[in-house]
Formats: C-alpha cells, structure tokens, sequence
C-alpha cells in the first residue's frame, strides 16, 4: 500500500481520528488547532473530553463513514493488522497509517525479530518456538534473566520480563495454555538487555523517512519503577541523554534499514514508526516496533510539534512528506492519573472534579477513561486522564505538570511523583 496520490492539501478540512484513548485526545486537539481543519470527528467509545472537541462516530460504521473526510487518522494496532488502512486507500483515501503487510512489524514479533536479523539491524539475541515442549527446552538453555514474548498482539499484556528459570517457564506455559489467545501461539524468547530505553517515533510516507520526536515513557506501577508494568505511567519528551546525534545514528542503522527492506519487498510503509530502543554498552538495539503513537508518548510529543500537525499528518499520508517542515521546541512532561488499583481490577463511575482549574494553571487534560454524565465528567477505566506541561526544559515541564495536578478534584485517582525525573 502506497501513500495517497492526492498533492493538494484540502482547506476547510473534514478529518476523522480512529480510536478513543488518550492518544486520539491529543491527536484530535493538535489536528482540531489547524486553520486549515473545519471539522473532526472520532470513531470509538465514549471520551468526555474528545466528545468537547470532536463528532463521534459509530466505529462500526468507519469503512462508510470515512468517505466523507480528507484525511483519516488511524490510532490504535488493531484496526491496523486488520487490514484497515488497505480497505480506506483502496477508496482513494488519504489516510495515515501502515499496511497490514507493513503492520506485521507489530502484529508479530517473530516477523520482526527474523527480518531484524536478516538484513543486520541490532537487536536481542532470540529463539521463535512453536511447540510448548521445544519453548521450555529453549529456556532451560538459555537461562535467566529471559524475555518471554506471545507473538501476537496481545494488548500489551504479553510480554514478560523473567528474573528466574521457573518465572519464564510459567509465563510459557500461559502463552501456549491460551491466556493470550491466539497471540500466544507462538513465542518469542530474548536475552534481556541492559540500560536505559528510549522511544523513537519515526514518520513516512512510503518514500522520504525522518525522524519525528523521542521520548522516555515509565511503565512500572509505582515510583522507582517499582511494580507491575503498565501501558504507561507518564512520559518524557525528549528523552533525556538522547541527542540529536543519537536520534540520528539509530535511524541509520536500525528505522532506515528496516524500511528499507519491506520496501525491497514491496510493502511501503506509510504513518508513524514507534521503535523502542535499549541504550546498551555496544549501542542503541531494538527492543520491539510499534506501528502506531505510543501512549502516553502521543501526549507528549504533539505539545512540542510547532508547526501544522494536520498539514504534516496530511504530507505523510500523501507522499509529500520531504517537504514538509517538523520543528519541535522545549520539553513536555505528562503525568497518567489512573483509577486506584490500576494495572488490576478498578472502581468506574467516580466523579472527577478539578480539570478546570488543571487547565487554567497551565496544563493540558487529556482524557482516556472518561465518560460524559450531563455536566459531569465519571471515570470510565484504568488510565484516566494525562496531564501535560511543557518548559524550556525538563524541570520547568514537570514543576509545571505536577503543580498543575494539585487542583485535580479525584480521591479515587493515583499517580506516580517521579515522571520526568
């Protein structure tokens, strides 16, 4: 699939974002800031505050529905290992996003652990496994500390980091016992790798590839990284003692390349390109690809994005990315407010109150597991709201953000202290 053949950048502009977390939040709200944007709308479940910003859209009548915008904006994995970007191009849509063949990256780590390894791109030491009998045999050789990843994607739920032989044995067993469906199928086993992760967002348009933004994200439940890992506690951008130098050697030897080769075998890509990236000894490695913004990395990276990011969205999408203009300035921190309990079962329907005056002191909301209740805003899930700041650097962000929080209204509500530190 190859970007749009479009080159006239639509005025007065119809866009529709797919999805409803708080990564569509602020794609909606950046894309909703365009002189150029008339009018957006979302296709997803309930968001108290999309919904101030943005029409909602039955997401089951996106295929229908997307006809009638200029440009389509895909956010979430799922809809694009299924193959949604192909069906939308195939109307002669511009849309932002990947292939299902360039999805794969995501869909299947195999997929992309043997393709890393073909053409040479630094990564971790693996073994693919098909078989329960032949996964265990392979983890009593290769030992702990051991990766241990379901193939598929499993709603960030599939990947364990094992401190012992009998931890790793276990989450075998639950990938092949079915626990992740039929992402489990297959499993991949990696050494772990040591030091500091950063992640690089790259953007192409099946052409031209450069390097968007990086951040730091904090996975872990609690503060000091302490806890189960999560789909993000808060981020930092830019990441920090990663420079442009830096950002510029990993996307020779390991974003580049990898485009390179789906190219050479016909799959352009075209979106964002997430690489998360361990900052080793011997150099940056990849530690896996996402073909979507992170989240809460989304958060971060558009409050910093100076120019257009419709229009820029809108290059990528239609091959004119070369052109257009990315000028990113100062720090932004966001901190995830996340219902108690969180990574595990969580209370729903509590009153938030606060966001306001969150607002007013300097900061951006952006809502996630919101729901609208008439006036009301009730949480509605795990990560709950991201409340950003930005600075001219990373104390100014994160005095700002954490100062911000202070008027949030939500006794049900927990967050980490330590995000940009």
């Amino acid at each position: 699939m190859a970007a749009a053949t479009l080159t006239e950048e639509p005025t007065n502009a119809r866009v529709l974002v797919v999805g409803s977390g708080g990564r569509e939040h602020a794609l909606a709200a950046a894309i909703a800031a365009s002189p150029k944007v008339a009018h957006v709308a979302f296709a997803g479940g309930p968001n108290a505050g999309l919904e101030t910003i943005a029409e909602a859209i039955d997401p089951a009548t996106v295929e229908d529905a997307a006809t009638g915008f200029d440009l389509i904006v895909i956010g979430p994995e799922a809809p694009l290992a299924d193959g949604l970007a192909d069906r939308l191009c195939a109307k002669g849509l511009a849309v932002f996003g990947p292939s299902k063949a360039a999805a794969e990256l995501e869909a299947s780590k195999s997929f992309t652990k043997e393709l890393c390894t073909r053409i040479g791109v630094p990564t971790a030491k693996a073994r693919i496994c098909d078989e329960l009998a032949d996964a265990l045999a392979a983890v009593d050789r290769m030992g702990a500390p051991l990766v241990v990843k379901a193939d598929g994607l499993a709603a960030g739920k599939g990947v364990v980091v094992a401190e012992t032989i009998e931890e790793a044995r276990r989450a075998v067993k639950e990938c092949f016992d079915g626990t992740f469906g039929a992402a489990g199928a297959r499993v991949v086993l990696e050494e772990r790798l040591e030091g500091p992760e950063v992640s690089l967002f790259a953007l192409s348009d099946g052409k031209t590839v450069r390097a968007l933004a990086t951040a730091r994200d904090y996975k872990r439940a609690f503060d000091g990284n302490r806890g189960p890992n999560t789909g993000g506690m808060g981020a930092i951008s830019p990441a920090p003692d990663f420079d442009d130098a830096a950002c510029e050697a990993a996307m020779e030897t390991i974003v580049r390349p990898t485009l390179r080769a789906l190219a050479d075998d016909g799959i352009a890509y075209v979106g964002v390109l997430y690489a998360g990236l361990m900052l080793t000894k011997d150099g940056p490695k990849l530690i896996e690809y996402n073909v979507r913004f992170g989240d809460p990395e989304c958060q971060v990276i558009l409050p910093r994005l100076a120019g257009d990011a419709y229009s820029l969205l809108y290059a990528t999408a239609t091959g004119n990315l070369a052109d257009a203009a990315i000028d990113n300035r100062g720090t932004a921190v966001g901190v995830v407010v996340a219902a108690e309990g969180y990574p595990g079962p969580v209370r729903r329907d509590e009153e938030i109150g606060g966001l306001d005056a969150v607002a007013a002191a300097g900061a951006t909301v952006y809502h996630a597991g919101t729901r609208p209740d008439g006036d009301r805003v009730l949480s509605n899930g795990g990560r709950v709201l991201t409340v950003v700041a930005t600075g001219a650097d990373a104390d100014a962000a994160r005095g700002a953000a954490y100062g911000a929080l202070t008027h949030l209204a939500w006794p049900g509500g927990r967050h980490r202290s330590d995000i940009g530190s």
